[in-house]
Parts: structure tokens; sequence; C-alpha cells
């Protein structure tokens, strides 16, 4: 097969110097025969030579001879007919042009229709022949050496056509498709390329087992969790493989190439569309700005962290209480981004006195508060933690960037500070409140953003279900009715910073994170991934809601009126009810309870701070003592 991948262009083109004058000779033959051909001799040895200089300079001209023909395809074709058709007139024009004004005879109407023939065949036959021998070694050299992995393609559309392209082009890969699969009843039976649409999604584990195929790969682009999760329930049941192809953004944008496929992965089978922002606007913002990221070290504050570097910042201070965390997120930054200023910063949001050194030393003029305590179920426990950590922080930071002249304040908030069952979520609505009490006295950019899961975070669902499916079981799971709103971390981060950049301040956004997803179908949809079983190869056991959980988490109160933003994936609420008692005096006292261990009064201050908790705040805590 090396001697086809050698082949070389300037072979073409000494075919086409000695088969093009051959074929005008022979147009002439088959128009005129024998017998008459020897009047028109000389004007056949006239096209002859006009003809092969006209098209060799087209050819040369139009880069016939810089293509790659054992990949050719569909382009490659059209510019063969277009050179043909336009050196064909070219050849015309000057011969009509040289019988007027010499005594050459009348060229006959039909010898060029029959030169535009042959020279399409003689021209055209033998590369795509070199590429169809090509193919054919190919096939036989992996089918031999057993090297060729048998694929089936789902989806007999544009990006199905795109891939079957790709792996013909991409010989290396060592993928060998065998056909489609389509629910679309029209298609089957059809071709694309050299590929039948075999049957439906259905019939994969009898086409599985007919073809003996190995691999499936998912090019529906625009597919909905709900059909992808079949498809991959019946590729599980065959045993086999899957791939899939990114979304219908990288299709539109014409970044689809067989590289880019990947295994199927949970967000894919969430049940919303993925988030697209246009990041000017956000650049925009950082850029050249010495930026404060709080908790840099965790899941949203890294993220947070990469994003923003990413704007090319003046300088970018990471703040977080653990050392381990901080390192790694400084070592990964400043390799990918080594000309950023970057100042790993080891601090207690509680210590007022530090964050005072903090902001005298690296005079930050935007923070984005990420570090909070955010375990429901620990802080229920020692809820002294949850409110010296979570309000007592956010309180420390909103002073000294008031102090500060801090231009952007941005805090991390959640869905659980909506109707708090739970400490963590009723601290959280505290610092939201704060926040708010900020932007309105100093009349500044202070915003909070509230959204809920983040899948992969640490400490989330998703790893403690990869951990417990690792170690073979069970998967446990509070009740099979909870729900959660869930998101990628990348995505809510997009977010994250695009609100930033929206409104005045004192603003509450929130991310709208499509529909709640069953925690029971979550972790179903790992076992599918994972390809096995419920049941046979693993239990879902249901234990309970833990104290301060909730079946349903919401993202609004009902006294909020909230109106989509400019970017239709954020929300905002602005009717925060004026209190005649500022938040921050109440918080004093909570904080005086909190620093005493007092968890009956920490509950009737937050209660009194948060009228809206539910019934059941406080429910669990009691419990916990008991």
């Amino acid at each position: 097969m090396n001697h086809i991948l050698n082949f070389r262009n300037r072979y073409f083109f000494v075919w086409d110097l000695l088969t093009i004058p051959a074929v005008v000779f022979l147009a002439f033959v088959v128009r005129l025969g024998s017998a008459r051909l020897e009047e028109y001799v000389l004007l056949a040895v006239v096209c002859a030579g006009i003809a092969v200089s006209l098209k060799l300079a087209l050819f040369l001209a139009t880069g016939l001879y810089a293509r790659y023909w054992i990949f050719a395809s569909l382009p490659e074709a059209v510019l063969l007919l277009k050179d043909a058709l336009l050196g064909e007139l070219a050849l015309v024009a000057v011969i009509f042009l040289l019988i007027h004004w010499t005594a050459l005879p009348p060229l006959p109407r039909s010898i060029p229709f029959l030169d535009l023939f042959f020279t399409l065949v003689v021209v055209a036959g033998p590369r795509f022949g070199l590429r169809w021998s090509y193919g054919v070694l190919r096939q036989k050299k992996g089918t031999a050496q057993g090297t060729l992995r048998r694929v089936l393609i789902v989806g007999a559309g544009e990006a199905g056509n795109l891939i079957l392209r790709e792996i013909w082009r991409n010989p290396q890969l060592g993928l060998r498709p065998l056909g489609f699969v389509d629910d679309d009843p029209g298609k089957k039976g059809q071709y694309i390329g050299q590929c039948k649409v075999l049957g439906t999604v259905a019939e994969i584990p009898a086409l599985t087992k007919e073809h003996h195929i190995q691999q499936v790969l998912i090019a529906i682009p625009s597919a909905p969790a709900q059909q992808l999760r079949r498809v991959v329930e019946v590729c599980r049941e065959a045993g086999v493989e899957t791939q899939i192809l990114p979304g219908m953004y990288d299709l539109l944008s014409g970044r689809v190439e067989i590289q880019r496929l990947r295994p199927v992965r949970l967000e894919d089978l969430l049940a919303r569309d993925p988030v697209k922002t246009d990041t000017t606007q956000v650049q925009t913002a950082l850029r050249g700005k010495r930026v404060l990221v709080t908790g840099a070290g965790g899941s949203i504050g890294s993220e947070l962290c990469r994003q923003i570097a990413a704007s090319r910042p003046a300088s970018l201070i990471l703040l977080g209480h653990g050392e381990n965390s901080i390192f790694n997120s400084h070592n990964e930054l400043h390799r990918t981004f080594p000309d950023l200023t970057l100042s790993p910063v080891i601090a207690d949001i509680r210590d007022v006195a530090r964050l005072r050194q903090v902001f005298a030393r690296f005079c930050p003029e935007m923070i984005f508060h990420a570090a909070a305590h955010k375990h429901v179920p620990l802080m229920e426990a020692n809820p002294e933690e949850a409110v010296t950590n979570n309000v007592l922080g956010t309180w420390n930071l909103l002073r000294l960037a008031e102090e500060n002249g801090i231009s952007h304040f941005v805090m991390i908030s959640t869905d659980k500070a909506v109707h708090p069952t739970s400490m963590m979520g009723a601290t959280k609505r505290v610092a939201e409140r704060l926040v708010v009490e900020a932007a309105r006295r100093c009349e500044r950019h202070f915003v909070a953003v509230r959204f809920g899961n983040v899948l992969g975070s640490r400490g989330s669902v998703v790893p403690f279900f990869q951990e417990q499916i690792a170690r073979g079981g069970p998967i446990t799971v509070t009740h099979p009715e909870v729900k959660r709103y869930f998101m990628t971390i990348s995505e809510a981060v997009q977010l994250v910073l695009q609100a930033s950049t929206l409104g005045q301040g004192g603003e509450i956004f929130v991310l709208d994170m499509g529909e709640p997803v069953k925690i029971v179908d979550l972790a179903r949809d790992m076992l599918r991934l994972a390809r096995l079983r419920e049941g046979d190869d693993i239990e879902i056991v249901f234990t309970g809601l833990r104290p301060g959980e909730k079946l349903f988490e919401e993202l609004f109160l009902e006294e909020e009126t909230y109106h989509r933003t400019v970017h239709e994936k954020i929300f905002i609420s602005q009717n925060e009810q004026e209190d005649c008692l500022p938040v921050e005096q109440r918080v004093d006292s909570l904080l005086v309870a909190a620093r005493q261990g007092d968890e009956t009064e920490i509950t009737r201050l937050i209660r009194a701070l948060v009228p809206e908790c539910d019934p059941a705040f406080g429910v669990a805590a009691e419990s916990l003592k008991r």
C-alpha cells in the first residue's frame, strides 16, 4: 500500500500531457471515421496542441496537481468537472478565432462534446481509481491483520456523512465503517458513500452480531437526552462500546472531526441543551484588572480561575484556606498561563485582619467569592461553622470591598438558599441579603449568582456514585423521588462570569439549569455508561433523606418577581424587601451565638433573618442533638 500513499501528482501531469492530445484525435475519429479524417488532420493537430497547452495551464492554476487523490471526494470531482468545462470552452473559443482568420476547415459541432467526455474519462478515471484502490487495499490489509475496528454509525444525516468521510481521511484511526442505523424508515436500504443504512437503533444488537461490530459512533448532534439514553441502553445490551460527536454547536462551526469523538458522558444524558456564551463582554470586563478569587482551590473556584486567566487580567489572586488545593491550582494555572501574574494566598476569610493585609498588598479591583461550606449534613451537625464561614466570611469581604473601592463583587450562592431547610442554605441566604444590602449602600456592582448542583464537583453526588460503582456497590440514593438541578462546572462558571457583567448592583442572578433530574435516574445513567445492570451487577438502595435535605430544590421565592436578562440562560431577581432593621445589625447577634456555640439561639436568629425558611428548618438539627 505504500506505493499508493507515495503516488505523486507529477505522474498525473505526465499522464495528462500524453492523453489530452490523444483524446482530441479520438474525438475526431469517432465523429468523422477514418475516411474523412484526412481533410481534418491539420485541424486535429492544431486542436490537440492548443488543448494540451490550455488545459494543463488551467489545471496548474486551479491546484488540480496539489490534491491528495487517495482521499478525493465531491469537492475534487466538482473541481475536475469545472476545469474540464472551462478548458473546453477556451479551446472552442480559440479554434473558432483561428478558423475565422485562417483557411482551416470548420470544426464539427459534436467534436467539443466528445472531447469533453473523453477528457473527463482520462483525467478523472486514474485519480478516482487511485482513491478506490487505496480503499480496497486498506480494507484488505486491515482485515488480514485484524487491526480495523468494525464500527456502526448512528445517524444517517449530515453529521454521519461527515464522520464517514473523516474515517476515510484518517486511515491511522484503524476504523472500518460497516454501515449506518437510523430511525427514519425512509432511509433504510439507502447508501451514504459506500455504506448502507442497515436498520434502526432497535436493531443494533442484531446488527452487532451479524457484522461483528466493535464500536458504535453516535452522530446525532441535536438528539435530546432521552434519545441518547435509549441509544446507550441498546448499545449496552449489545455489549458494544459507544462514542459520541459533541454537539450541534461544533457541527455548525465546522469543527466536526473524527478526533473529536469521545465516550458518552453523563452530561450528554441531562435533560437540557448545553450552554453557550459569548465571552467578548466578559473578556472586556476582566482584561487588565486585578482579580481576587476566594475558595480558589475548590471545584468552582479553580474553574473560575481558569476562565478568568484566559481573559488576560493584570493579576489573579488565588485565596483559599487549604494549602494543598491552592498549591495544585496555582501550579496548573502557571503551566497554562506562564505570563500571568499569579499570587497564591493562604488565608481564612473569617480572619478580617489577615484579609486587610491581603487587600493592602494586592489591591484587588474585582472579587469572585466562591469560598463556602457547602455540605448540608455536615453543616447541620456544625451550625457554628456554617455561620462563621458562610456569613461572617462574606461580611468581612464585603466590608473590605467597600473600604477599598472594589468595583465588582460576585458571590456564588445556591438554590438551597430558597426556602431553606438546612443550615447551609439558610446561611447562604443571609449572605445573599448582605450582598444586596452592601450594594444598595455603596451603589456598586455587588451581586449574587444562584445555581444548583454541578456535575463532578468535589464531594458531590457523581464522584460519590463513581466510588460506589468502583467498589461494586450498592449505590445509595436518599429517596426515589428526590430531584436536583444539574450543570457542568464549566457551564456554571461561564454563566457566573456572564452575570458579573450584567445589572447595576444588588441583583440576585439565577442560572437556568433546565429541568431537575431525579437522582435515581442519574444513578441508572451512570450504570448504563459503566455497562452495568441494576440488580444484576449493582443494587440501588434507598436510605432516606438526610438532615436538612429536601425532595425538590427551588430557584425563586414566591415573593420574588424575576425575568430573563439579555442572556437567555440567566434570570434576574431585584425585589429584595426593605427591612426596617438592617441585616448587619442582626448578623452581629448571630455571630455572638455562633461563637458561644448556642445552636438554639443560632436557629432562632436565622429564622428572624430568613423568615421564608421552610417549617422543617431546625428540626434536623434538633434530631441530631437527640
